[in-house]
């Protein structure tokens, strides 16, 4: 894998996108997809708003974060650039952080039980768009519905009014080889197209060329534009 450079650097910014849009575009290229399909969010969390300002002026207009307390500061601080990025929230969110979370929130990926949707349904001022996590691997220490529950998830949290069910989300387990990815992510992909969804998000720095060839629309990027976090 590319060498990462010190984040702090402009150029190195510049330099790490260009290289994963390059990636992004051999992954779209393979598997025969249009590399427009495929839209790139920068997981911009322990990095400070300068470092979100130097991605968006690379062209990247989509950011993922996990931490609302740390966003929310970010935020203000790219206020004249706010209505000009889309906000991902990317992690585990209790239900009573539900309120603050979508205060600065544009999409939530990690939807991963109905207490919680019901939570986002009943505080949302607006429809939020949402992904449903699914536990594919069947991973212990992760979060997200089971196969077997999946059908009665996308049936309740789908009639909530709030809520706007874009597609499903997962994270693969991790590896040493991204190739022991695919299996996870073809799953994936094929229960997000029995359901009818139009987005996909799998697919992180050590796997997202494999999630792209397996289907995956949004593809969740730190590591490889950022460096190592602190």
């Amino acid at each position: 894998m590319k060498q990462f450079e010190n984040f702090n650097a402009d150029d190195a910014i510049a330099g790490n996108v260009e290289w994963v849009r390059k990636r992004i575009a051999a992954a779209c290229a393979k598997s025969r997809r249009d590399e427009s399909s495929v839209s790139l969010i920068a997981v911009t969390k322990n990095f400070p708003s300068k470092t979100v300002r130097l991605a968006y002026n690379c062209g990247i207009h989509d950011f993922g974060e996990s931490r609302m307390q740390e966003a929310g500061i970010k935020l203000k601080e790219l206020y004249d650039i706010r209505s000009l990025i889309r906000l991902h929230f990317i992690g585990h969110l209790q239900s009573n952080k539900v309120k603050d979370a979508l205060e600065i929130s544009d999409v939530v990926h990690s939807v991963d039980s109905l207490k919680l949707a019901q939570a986002i349904n009943q505080h949302a001022a607006r429809k939020i768009s949402c992904f449903i996590q699914v536990n594919v691997a069947e991973e212990k220490t992760k979060y997200g519905f089971s196969k077997d529950e999946l059908d009665n998830a996308v049936k309740n949290i789908g009639a909530l009014p709030n809520i706007n069910v874009i597609g499903l989300m997962t994270i693969a387990p991790l590896t040493d080889k991204s190739e022991e990815a695919r299996p996870v992510f073809a799953k994936l992909r094929d229960l997000n197209l029995q359901y009818g969804f139009k987005e996909l998000s799998m697919g992180m720095t050590d796997d997202y060329e494999i999630a792209i060839e397996e289907g995956s629309t949004m593809v969740r990027i730190g590591r490889a534009i950022f460096g190592e976090r602190s």
